[in-house]
């Protein structure tokens, strides 16, 4: 089958990758031009638009764009782990820069509504999906109550999360913007049962009370020597409110996540000298983040792989150790992996205190199952909705389909207060909102666009860190120093602006090859069409990564097709600004997901909004 042209529908949004990897859809490369043009504020508010927590998230998001980013593709480097080896653009820690450089936001924020339409939400859990949730629904007059048995909101933002990585004035913060906007926050509040809250006559109820429940190890000595053993997350909270501030010298934590990675971290802020991870898996299968590993081996914590406990060792109820097992990696002939005992004698590591942190399970005792939820290990939900089957009940976060990350409770929160709010006004919560999607030119002249299209050569650069003989004194002081001004604006210059769309017109094109000559990647081709697979082999440079689409335009006076692997394409404009004809342009591809306090969505005030066209009506 010939390769047919897919500028139009899905093209653009697969260009720009790292915001279609967020899934609260952050207009990534917007924010990173605000930051590199000192306009803090602006970005900040880009962010908060979306993502809701900039200052929390740009601390410790997981980072799900990074990995997408089209930097690492055409940037060249030296394979082995050195700074020359390719390196998204720090979306993250930039993120960060606009919530530390900010002015005071307070007057940009949505007010309380002057008006309440008369329905009521309950929402169970102070954390980041539920808080998401009023956010949306409080400007448009909900009254938003929420429940958690803490005594300040935050969930597990507050609760589980180091101070040293996560200040607590920020939490403040960022969850004050919130509570500000007229929502009834009941702290100290546990929900003790489902039933009785629905009793309580809510329009809606959503559940993000989290995977609160800390997984065990059921092997021998844990009851004798349970004194000194604590589950991971139960023991970080603990600290964080204050209830445990030191800890023996010699400490194991079991597991290989970010959990862990905070534990260990925790440990030699509260006393411990000797701190060790130890970890079933490889270095490279553990569900820790690289920088969480780094940073915790950066503080002097050795990780030790392929060891599976067998057993906690102790003297008369006191723990003095973990036996292990050693096992290895073998794989099968369809690739699967399973560990086996290498044979060799067992392993003694001596320890006064063990920190379990091997997993989180959601944990539901409150909730009747006679009331017409259905369970299946998870509630049963619509996957986009996050409509239970109790039609006024709603999960999300970590309550919803088990342990992932704030960036993923952001989501869900925005997604469950559309379905909420289409509830509540009698709507089918099954349609949802389209986004609004435009394409627009950043000519100025004949050779100047409104953003900065040079390419940046630098590597990324490091986030300073405070010395770590004076971090591990206090557990309340923040690690990450975070980008100074000189630095945001450096590495918000390598951004390749991929969200400025090289955009072609075949009816324009005299296909005098300038283009193809200029372009630095050799990304552009005119040549006969043929078979996708076959067409990948002929181009200039051969396309490779079969994941990124071609962008391939047909109409040319000769009949042959002009072919563009977006996936080197810097962005630089060179083509459009050689182009005699005009057939190349730089534009502006927008996208804005829509969400439940968006009230241009509905009513008069729509006809203020531009209107939302398709991609493929976008890119004619």
């Amino acid at each position: 089958m010939k390769a047919t042209s897919i500028a139009g529908p899905d093209y653009f949004h697969k260009v720009v990758d790292c915001q279609w990897a967020c899934p609260a859809h952050t207009q990534v490369p917007e924010y990173i031009r605000l930051i590199a043009a000192g306009r803090y504020s602006d970005a900040y508010m880009v962010n908060w638009h979306s993502n809701v927590f900039p200052g929390i998230l740009g601390r410790t998001c997981d980072r799900p764009c990074e990995p997408a980013c089209r930097r690492g593709r055409v940037e060249e480097g030296d394979g082995n782990g050195n700074r020359g080896k390719p390196e998204p653009v720090a979306i993250c820690r930039l993120k960060r820069v606009a919530a530390d450089y900010k002015d005071d936001i307070r007057e940009r924020l949505p007010r309380p509504a002057a008006r309440k339409n008369g329905k009521r939400v309950a929402l169970v859990g102070a954390g980041p999906a539920s808080l998401t949730v009023a956010r949306d629904l409080a400007p448009l007059g909900y009254q938003c109550v929420v429940y958690d048995s803490d005594a300040q909101a935050g969930g597990m933002i507050r609760s589980q999360i180091p101070k040293f990585r996560l200040p607590e004035s920020v939490i403040d913060e960022e969850v004050g913007y919130i509570l500000e906007l007229g929502v009834e926050f009941r702290g100290g509040a546990r929900v003790e049962s489902l039933k009785a809250l629905l009793a309580e006559d809510y329009d809606a109820v959503f559940i993000g009370s989290g995977a609160p429940r800390g997984r065990d190890l059921d092997i021998p000595g844990r009851k004798e020597a349970a004194a000194n053993i604590h589950i991971g997350i139960d023991w970080l909270s603990s600290v964080s409110f204050g209830h445990i501030d030191k800890i023996g010298k010699r400490v194991i934590v079991l597991g290989g996540g970010n959990t862990a990675m905070d534990c260990c971290r925790s440990s030699r802020r509260l006393g411990g000298e000797d701190v060790k991870v130890i970890v079933r898996s490889g270095f490279d299968e553990m569900k820790a983040s690289p920088w969480e590993k780094e940073d915790a081996m950066h503080e002097g914590v050795p990780i030790i792989n392929f060891h599976v406990p067998k057993a906690f060792t102790h003297d008369n109820g006191k723990l003095t150790g973990v036996l292990f097992e050693k096992v290895e990696a073998k794989y099968d002939d369809r690739g699967r992996r399973q560990l086996v005992p290498t044979g060799e004698p067992d392993v003694h590591f001596a320890c006064d205190v063990v920190l379990i942190a091997v997993g989180q399970e959601n944990a539901f005792p409150w909730i009747e199952r006679d009331i017409g939820i259905e369970f299946d290990g998870l509630p049963v939900l619509d996957k986009t909705t996050l409509q239970s089957t109790l039609p006024k009940v709603f999960f999300g976060g970590d309550a919803a389909f088990g342990p992932k990350n704030i960036i993923w409770a952001v989501a869900h929160g925005h997604d469950a207060a559309i379905s909420i709010d289409c509830l509540c006004q009698g709507e089918d919560v099954k349609k949802r909102p389209p986004p609004l999607v435009n394409l627009l030119s950043q000519k100025m002249g004949i050779h100047e666009w409104s953003y900065d299209n040079d390419v940046s050569n630098d590597h990324r650069y490091k986030v300073p860190l405070k010395d770590v003989t004076i971090a591990l004194k206090n557990i309340k002081v923040e690690v990450e120093l975070g980008f100074d001004p000189a630095q945001a604006f450096a590495e918000a210059q390598r951004c390749l602006n991929c969200d400025v769309q090289t955009v072609f017109s075949a009816k324009l094109c005299i296909e005098c090859d300038a283009c193809v000559d200029i372009c630095p990647m050799d990304c552009i081709t005119f040549t006969s069409n043929g078979e996708e697979a076959e067409l990948r082999s002929r181009l200039n440079a051969p396309s490779r990564n079969l994941t990124q689409d071609l962008y391939v335009a047909e109409g040319l006076k000769t009949g042959r097709v002009m072919v563009k692997d977006e996936d080197v394409c810097l962005h630089c404009g060179l083509c459009a600004e050689r182009c005699p004809t005009g057939a190349w342009d730089m534009q502006k591809f927008s996208l804005e997901m829509a969400h439940a306090d968006d009230r241009c969505r509905r009513g008069p005030m729509l006809q203020q909004r531009p209107k939302a066209v398709s991609l493929a009506e976008a890119a004619e």
